[in-house]
């Protein structure tokens, strides 16, 4: 997958992550991170609507930390958090696929590490 000159890149669906958590404890236990650290983390937001009603999201963000598992993307496999989302909100590949993808929504979030 990341074995070869291409750059890739992570793609998160906003509209569809539950706040389950599950990328942060993918991550942290794949890297062994301390307590506290970790790759991704998820924040939430809260939305008033125009109804007055509160709409309540959750963003997976990507850390200074994130290497896109390196070490798993080199033998072919996806990096842990996408791996283990329960919602599959999260797409890993090429950088060119996601950002195709991206332009069909308004909810999306493309990261790649340095």
């Amino acid at each position: 997958m990341g074995n070869d000159n291409k750059q890739y890149g992570l793609l998160i669906d906003y509209e569809y992550c539950t706040g389950c958590h599950t990328c942060e404890i993918a991550c942290s236990q794949e890297c062994d991170w301390p307590a506290g650290m970790c790759g991704i983390k998820v924040m939430e937001a809260v939305e008033t609507l125009p109804n007055d009603k509160a709409y309540l999201a959750y963003l997976p963000f990507p850390t200074e930390l994130c290497r896109l598992c390196a070490g798993r993307t080199k033998k072919g496999l996806q990096p842990a958090c996408v791996q283990h989302c329960m919602a599959a909100c999260m797409k890993y590949g090429p950088i060119e696929e996601p950002a195709k993808e991206m332009s069909k929504k308004l909810r999306m979030g493309l990261w790649r590490p340095y």
